[in-house]
């Protein structure tokens, strides 16, 4: 820290002597500043110790009571005086005034030269920054070497946290923690996860301050981690003081040594990505042999297991953010659980191949609730042999998905219960409403009553006795009806084809009206 007054009234070559404010002698000195004007404001920051001889000043007690309430609002530390020269003594009404206004005044003697309040405030700044420099200097040689140990992300962080007296934390790209220190700084961590919202769309390296978790008293702050227009993670590190600058010069190495670890493995895993799209392919092509021997140990036992497919495309009119952040957390929630994980982003598609009821495939399915801007498809539980029939599910799951403007679709909502909810697409409305027209421009200007008839009698499967019990009429005006059907629409009933059409295009007239 910088020099106080403390530090100068007890440096006995200056015999300087506290006559008003003296508990206040431990504000910081940032720098000394001579001046004779009556009102040297204008030409002061802040934080300065100001000399005077007061030989413009003379003994007005209004006027001396102007200059220090002019001094305590610029924002001195204090007011030193020289006797001897202008004032045998410090004026009554200058004591008065610094006592009123809580500003330190320090009665200068004679002997003592201001160069000498200087030289000592030059030199004890100097050695402040020095040992600050000498200081981070040593902390990052420390954060270095625990970077390079096996574990290295776990031994920085724990050296940070140790050389800042507080704790700190390694976030992922989606904002989950990775890693923390000490231990117990994990559950506090994670209760800031949402503020790396706040830089996640702000190019890296970016910082933001933000108070302590559940009304703590420490101040947090967190970096983010990278060199693109995505972060690749966030640092983040809670304190109990202010961060002093040889304190943030260690932060920022963290930060770099970080980033440095991040890029540095971003060739690898690009390989790795491209080595997984592969592996996929052979998958897809229903060669589970060729890819469990090309797998070898990388992904485990995922797979000799059951998996799940699970495929994510941007929802209609949306961009590939929602994919790109479900891809993150399905990455997160392999690396928390220790779970091997198949996901593979290609054209703005992600495919995940995971185990069955295993922790990644339950986060990304919560990830997914209520999720906007994406359409997923999910796959009942396969086998690597089976991984092309489960793509093909998963497919069908996304293709309705999408249709419904749902953000997952799972097989087992395809290929159960009834295919009557899949007919909201808009073609098949349009499709039904065209074929039903005619009818129903009958009924409008005629009587009959076809379309209710056609209805009664393919739902009574053509039996005529049941059907007009149905309606009310005899079978021979059903009888007539039908074939004015069959003549409006110039196609015959007899054929299983169009009956099947006509009973599909009422079911989906009842979902609803035709969207235009």
């Amino acid at each position: 820290m910088p020099p106080t007054l403390a530090f100068l009234v007890r440096t006995p070559a200056l015999k300087l002597t506290v006559l008003a404010g003296g508990d206040r002698l431990d504000a910081p000195v940032r720098w000394v500043h001579t001046s004779e004007l009556d009102d040297p404001a204008p030409y002061l920051e802040g934080g300065e110790l100001l000399l005077t001889t007061g030989l413009k000043l003379g003994d007005e007690p209004d006027a001396l009571r102007g200059y220090v309430h002019r001094l305590a609002d610029a924002g001195v530390v204090g007011l030193g005086f020289g006797v001897g020269l202008g004032h045998d003594t410090v004026p009554e009404p200058l004591v008065s005034a610094a006592e009123e206004r809580g500003l330190p005044l320090l009665r200068v003697p004679r002997p003592t030269p201001f160069i000498a309040i200087s030289k000592a405030v030059s030199a004890a700044i100097a050695a402040d920054q020095y040992k600050a420099v000498t200081t981070s200097l040593e902390a990052q040689r420390e954060l270095t070497r625990a970077a390079l140990a096996p574990d290295g992300t776990t031994a920085l962080l724990a050296r940070l946290a140790a050389h800042l007296d507080g704790w700190a934390a390694l976030y992922d790209a989606s904002g989950a923690v990775v890693a923390a220190a000490p231990e117990w700084a994990g559950r506090r961590a994670a209760r800031l996860a949402a503020e790396t919202e706040r830089l996640r769309d702000r190019p890296a390296p970016a910082s933001a301050a933000v108070a302590g978790p559940g009304g703590d008293d420490d101040r947090v702050e967190i970096q983010s981690l990278g060199t693109g227009r995505r972060p690749r993670g966030f640092l983040a590190v809670g304190t109990g003081e202010r961060l002093e600058t040889s304190a943030r010069y260690v932060v920022h190495a963290a930060v770099a040594l970080l980033t440095l670890s991040l890029e540095q493995s971003r060739t690898l895993q690009e390989a790795e990505h491209r080595f997984g799209a592969a592996l996929l392919r052979m998958l897809l092509a229903g060669e589970p042999g060729h890819a469990r021997d090309v797998a070898g140990s990388r992904y485990g036992t995922l797979l000799e297991r059951p998996v799940r497919l699970l495929v994510a495309e941007p929802a209609r009119g949306a961009d590939e953010s929602a994919v790109a952040a479900l891809a993150d957390r399905a990455e997160a929630a392999a690396l928390r659980a220790a779970e091997p994980l198949l996901a593979v982003t290609e054209n703005g598609r992600l495919t995940v191949l995971a185990a069955d009821d295993g922790a990644v495939l339950r986060d990304c399915v919560a990830g997914l609730e209520g999720a906007e801007g994406i359409a997923a498809g999910l796959s009942a539980a396969a086998s690597a042999e089976e991984v092309p029939r489960a793509a093909a599910q998963a497919e069908r799951a996304l293709a309705v998905a999408g249709r419904r403007g749902r953000a997952l679709v799972g097989h087992d909502e395809v290929g159960s219960g009834s295919v009557l909810p899949l007919l909201g697409d808009d073609a098949v409305r349009a499709f039904a409403d065209g074929l039903l027209r005619p009818l129903r421009e009958h009924d409008a200007t005629a009587r009959g009553d076809l379309v209710a008839s056609l209805r009664a009698w393919l739902s009574r499967h053509g039996q005529w006795d049941a059907a007009a019990a149905d309606l009310g009429v005899h079978r021979h005006t059903l009888r007539y009806r039908m074939r004015r059907v069959e003549e409006i629409l110039g196609r015959s009933l007899d054929d299983p084809d169009v009956r099947m059409e006509l009973w599909l295009a009422l079911k989906t007239a009842e979902q609803g009206p035709a969207v235009s």
